[in-house]
């Protein structure tokens, strides 16, 4: 008996989704709650579990098709039920046997030489026998050739689980953890008798990222967007980060890192200045007492922005652990539609990708996003001599239409005043 597999409720407002990739083949196990299919929303990749154990049935939809919330995506055969790959067998043996009974019957009627003329095609058939052998490797799905492509690896490192041996998604990232995929290497130059082929090749963006277009797009459209610049000099903070990290980790588990430092100091930055974490809607102003706030990370679909709740009470262990764990999750594409919901303010650090300076583009319906970047050695004059100083630049882009510029650069000297001497981050200042 064949049970639907139901596209469950993805989050608030998501209507569909796309398929993005099958994890299980017709005919194979499935148990209870096993994933079965990944579906791309506009902001996160959800797994689709089995309602019951048995073998995977007919999949009622192609890898890039859109998919309506409460339809059937498949159906999964109750039962022990058998793999398609052992029927496979099957026909091989009976191709092989047709072929014995042709040679027993041919000598019958061919009594005179002819026969021994015909005794090579067997060598032949053997020797194209192992031409399936050399067959191309099996085909990938779309979000499997985008990780790989995102992250330039040869997929002939990595060890696939899917039917077949072919590569799923977790194959991919598990090797990626791992670090046993290896990089491709720059191509040899091929001999001038023979060009490298032109190439050109054409996938279907993810709802993910037209979701990243739209949305980025639209902020430039519907918001009065300029951007503020600022630099900050890290030795304190530095400083107190190499004193302290050892102990730090050893009592909390988790590395002392520089977002947890500007966390703090944004958190009190919008305090003084509320209007930043403001919004518009429709003719009135929303103004919040608490900072949640977004902290952009990458993932191998593109940015996302899950938001750390109430960072303002968190402590410094509390907002580094939770923001390795974004990190993590996303990698792992095991972020949810709860972990991105809201946000007053946005946090992007450019600089672990080595960015110098950047303008960052709002994510509405926000106001402000602060953009970190690299720290760099740089001349600077202290108290009349130049000296060599760890520098990096900030810029705030906000939007003029709510936020002036005079808040604007108030923000971020407040930001710059608790980096640069964060004993003001414990006494509130």
């Amino acid at each position: 008996m064949a049970t639907d597999v139901i596209i469950p409720a993805l989050g608030e407002s998501i209507t569909e989704a796309t398929v993005g990739e099958w994890l299980k083949q017709p005919g194979d196990k499935v148990a209870v709650d096993e994933p079965i299919v990944s579906l791309e929303t506009d902001k996160v990749a959800v797994e689709v579990p089995s309602p019951v154990a048995g073998t995977m049935g007919e999949q009622l939809f192609k890898v890039g098709d859109t998919v309506t919330i409460g339809a059937a995506i498949a159906r999964v055969e109750a039962g022990e039920g058998a793999p398609a790959k052992a029927d496979a067998p099957t026909p091989a043996v009976v191709q092989e046997a047709a072929p014995a009974k042709a040679a027993a019957a041919a000598p019958a009627p061919a009594a005179p030489e002819p026969v021994p003329a015909p005794a090579p095609a067997p060598a032949a058939a053997s020797t194209a026998e192992p031409a399936p052998a050399a067959a191309e490797p099996e085909p990938m799905a779309p979000a499997v050739r985008r990780l790989i492509g995102d992250y330039n690896l040869d997929a002939k490192t990595i060890t696939g689980t899917g039917l077949d041996g072919r590569l799923t998604k977790g194959d991919v990232l598990a090797a990626i953890e791992a670090g046993t995929a290896k990089q491709l290497g720059t191509a040899t130059a091929a001999p001038a008798t023979a060009p490298a082929a032109r190439r050109e090749e054409r996938v279907r963006m993810t709802r993910l990222r037209q979701t990243i277009a739209r949305r980025l797009k639209e902020a430039q459209n519907t918001s009065a967007m300029l951007t503020t610049f600022n630099d900050v000099d890290m030795t304190e903070v530095m400083a107190a980060r190499t004193r302290y990290k050892d102990l730090f980790e050893k009592k909390h588990g988790v590395r002392l890192g520089f977002m947890s430092f500007f966390a703090k100091a944004v958190t009190l930055a919008l305090r003084d200045v509320p209007s930043v974490n403001g919004m518009i809607d429709g003719d009135e102003i929303v103004y919040r007492d608490y900072a949640d706030l977004g902290i952009a990370v990458s993932s191998p679909g593109g940015l996302v922005v899950p938001v750390l709740r109430n960072a303002g009470a968190l402590t410094f262990a509390e907002t580094e652990k939770a923001i390795g764990d974004f990190g993590k999750r996303a990698q792992a594409g095991k972020l949810t539609m709860a972990d991105m919901t809201g946000g007053t303010f946005t946090i992007t650090n450019g600089g672990v990708f080595g960015s110098l300076m950047s303008t960052p583009i709002l994510n509405p319906p926000q106001s402000g996003v602060l953009g970190m970047h690299r720290i760099e050695e740089r001349a600077v004059v202290r108290d009349g001599q130049i000296v060599i100083r760890p520098m990096m630049y900030l810029a705030l882009s906000y939007d003029h239409r709510l936020v002036d510029g005079r808040e604007a650069v108030t923000f971020l000297v407040r930001v710059k005043e608790a980096i640069e001497d964060p004993a003001r981050l414990l006494i509130d200042l």
